[in-house]
């Protein structure tokens, strides 16, 4: 099951070597193990504080993640000491090749004996709050029931920062979807559809369309009696299939960047074939064809093949009674359906992508994967 996003503030800095090489290493670390970088400030050069020593490099990151309070944290110190940082044991202010702190949890107030947030001395730090201030000044903190900018003109920290005219660059960039306008993710019952779309909506602004197969009341008792219900079940996908994609392909978003649905209009070709006997499978073919033709097809369709095994356990882990009896064989044809239908596909741009052997929604590394895939050329 997937978990809420959450929006973090984090603060970055470096004062030892390539300072903006450590701070471009740390925000690619912080996508690839923690979640989207959503906004990078500007980059300041701060005089050191507490200390002798050379000046920093200071910026502040917006991040969604999944990731809960004490796993973002233990992450970020795993990041610094990849980095090259080995904290001391000396009480106070001191140079760091990488420093990490996290600011803000949304409007979280987290006090333990490791985690502190907002952090208590984001307030007293101007190196903190003026790169914050170009990203969220108008934040409030939940504590002190301030802004970031009212925060900024009280700060009793006189340091002189100066902006540096370098931008440092956003790893997120990396996965573009912007060659698409309408993405379709497909698979078998269990492969992970609805998640994977879920996600790429939530991190890279899409207009999201998820099935509603969970009001067709004809699917549970199809898989008690599937030769009886299965026209009619497939008829009513059919309709509904086809005013929901006609409805949501027909209103713009002009808010969205493209738009990125769990199926596409196919499937109901796919699941037919196999359910239904030769002649109402010709009659229905008919139909879909008459439905369908003037329906606008995705610009990229990707498959997400998972082998069986796998299959049967997402569909256990997901609880859904009316399918905790799906035969094997039942998923194996669907996945041939699927394969055959691609095989011979020439009016779509298909992408397979295999990932028996990932969970994109536990592993971030996994889901990375499946981006790439998607977004190579």
């Amino acid at each position: 099951m997937l978990q809420p996003q959450k929006k973090v503030y984090l603060s970055i800095g470096s004062n030892k070597g390539d300072k903006l090489k450590h701070l471009q290493n740390a925000i690619d670390a912080i996508y690839k193990r923690i979640g989207v970088v959503k906004s990078i400030s500007k980059v300041f050069e701060t005089p050191a504080l507490g200390f002798e020593g050379d000046v920093f490099y200071n910026a502040c990151l917006l991040v969604e993640t999944a990731l809960k309070p004490n796993k973002i944290l233990q992450e970020l110190l795993q990041i610094e000491i990849k980095i090259g940082r080995t904290r001391s044991k000396k009480i106070g202010y001191e140079s760091r090749v990488i420093d990490l702190d996290i600011l803000f949890i949304e409007d979280s107030v987290i006090d333990t004996s490791t985690l502190k947030v907002p952090h208590p001395e984001l307030q007293n730090r101007r190196f903190v709050l003026e790169p914050l201030a170009t990203i969220a000044s108008g934040i409030m903190h939940p504590v002190l029931d301030k802004e970031v900018s009212a925060l900024l003109d009280e700060c009793p920290d006189d340091s002189k920062l100066e902006a540096i005219n370098i931008w440092l660059k956003n790893p997120s960039k990396k996965h573009q979807f912007s060659n698409y306008n309408y993405i379709a993710i497909e698979g078998n019952i269990g492969a992970g559809k609805t998640s994977l779309t879920t996600m790429i909506a939530n991190d890279y602004n899409a207009k999201i369309i998820l099935e509603r197969f969970a009001d067709n009341p004809f699917l549970p008792k199809f898989y008690q009696d599937a030769q009886r219900y299965a026209f009619t079940l497939e008829m009513s996908f059919l309709a509904d299939r086809y005013q929901q994609i006609s409805d949501d392909l027909s209103q713009l978003d002009l808010f969205k960047d493209f738009i990125v649905s769990d199926y596409d209009i196919y499937k109901s070709l796919i699941f037919s074939k196999i359910t239904l006997p030769e002649e109402e499978f010709k009659l229905y073919r008919k139909l879909f064809y008459l439905m369908y033709k003037d329906i606008a097809k995705p610009e990229l369709y990707v498959y997400l093949y998972q082998n069986t095994e796998r299959l049967k356990e997402n569909i256990k882990k997901r609880g859904r009674n009316y399918e905790q009896n799906i035969k094997d064989d039942y998923l194996e044809k669907i996945n041939a359906g699927y394969l055959e239908f691609l095989k011979n596909q020439t009016e779509l741009n298909v992408k397979i992508i295999d990932i028996s052997d990932r969970d994109f929604i536990k592993n971030r590394e996994d889901y990375l994967y499946i981006l790439d895939a998607i977004c190579e050329s």
